[in-house]
């Protein structure tokens, strides 16, 4: 599971992933499109537009779950893209990755 928070759109805000129990947020270490297009695909959301970094949705509190998340583009997960593995972090929340995507429409292909 994974969420967007802290933001006016669903499509957008920190990126934060379920695991183990607890939501916990991700590092921004080497974050880039590659990852943020794997997000926005993920949550069902449109186009890239951004992928903010150092905490521009704001700090997050809890676990910092994931680091040096590196996506081709093509995983249907953020999960399954490389990264150090879970809770394996060298960050502080100063560091949580954003993403801003389109707001996709309601299904049949219309945009």
């Amino acid at each position: 599971p994974l969420r967007l928070v802290n933001s006016t759109s669903r499509c957008s805000g920190r990126v934060e992933v379920f695991y183990n129990g607890l939501w916990g947020t991700v590092c921004d270490d080497i974050w880039g499109p590659n990852n943020a297009l794997v997000v926005c695909r993920q949550l069902g959301c449109g186009e890239v537009l951004g992928a903010p970094n150092q905490a521009h949705f704001g700090h997050g509190s809890g676990p910092i779950w994931l680091d040096e998340v590196q996506c081709s583009g093509n995983e249907s997960s953020i999960t399954e893209c490389a990264h150090e593995g879970f809770g394996s972090h060298d960050c502080y929340h100063g560091e949580d990755a954003g993403v801003v995507c389109e707001c996709a429409h309601g299904g049949l292909g219309s945009h």
